[in-house]
């Protein structure tokens, strides 16, 4: 198939939906040329694509040399050595339920939509990046581009390897259902545009978050291979 049929069958939605996909917990991407060539789209209309997700801030800047993006910003660095587990929890259970609030309140069809897909994760996808990918579409349904990017530095730093907890290996598949239940609750509070309950649900999802990381806390646990958040 010609490259002009394959593209005119994605739009530029879900081009960014396919590729927020793909990305890793930090935001790094498989080279240009594979990802060409899976699409089948020039790399012109790529990097557009890429350059409207950074924008966005869908994705983090452009890696400089070998060094991502969290390596090279100082602003994150200095956060992490300040941070710890708790830190990131109890500032995310401030933070979270809110911007659960406005997304019921502010997002558009396409934005409930995409939090509503984003809430079920697939067993053969790693654990942690669908589920900053939830949180980041909730953060952007928002509208409120400055509480998008507070966001995305929280995140940034509490994935930082220095900051995270060993977790389970592999996670518990238990854990991953009731995540995702938990995510669909919020979804579908925010696309019913019920702002009261989608507020509640992201804290009762947070507290779970919570008590899952004073587990790791505890002197008992077994680490394992470490992940990010939940």
């Amino acid at each position: 198939m010609t490259e002009d049929r394959k593209s005119a069958r994605l739009s530029a939605e879900e081009l960014k939906e396919t590729i927020a996909d793909l990305a890793s917990e930090d935001g790094t991407l498989p080279p240009e040329r594979e990802l060409v060539e899976e699409f089948g789209i020039t790399r012109s209309r790529l990097r557009r694509i890429l350059a409207e997700m950074r924008e966005d801030n869908l994705i983090p800047p452009a890696r400089v040399g070998r060094r991502n993006f969290r390596e090279t910003n100082p602003q994150v660095q200095n956060l992490v050595r300040l941070a710890n587990p708790t830190d990131v929890i109890e500032l995310r259970l401030i933070i979270e339920p809110q911007l659960a609030r406005l997304a019921a309140l502010k997002a558009s069809s396409l934005e409930a939509e995409r939090i509503v897909k984003a809430a079920n994760s697939q067993k053969e996808e790693s654990y942690g990046a669908p589920d900053l990918a939830f949180h980041l579409e909730i953060a952007s349904a928002t509208r409120n581009t400055l509480a998008r990017e507070l966001y995305r530095i929280l995140r940034q730093v509490g994935g930082d390897a220095r900051v995270r907890l060993p977790d389970r290996a592999p996670p518990c598949p238990d854990r991953r259902r009731k995540r995702d239940a938990e995510h669909l609750k919020i979804a579908r509070a925010i696309a019913a545009r019920d702002p009261d309950l989608a507020q509640e649900c992201m804290r009762q999802h947070l507290l779970a978050v919570r008590a899952v990381i004073f587990d790791r806390m505890s002197p008992d646990f077994s680490a394992g291979t470490s992940t990010a958040a939940e």
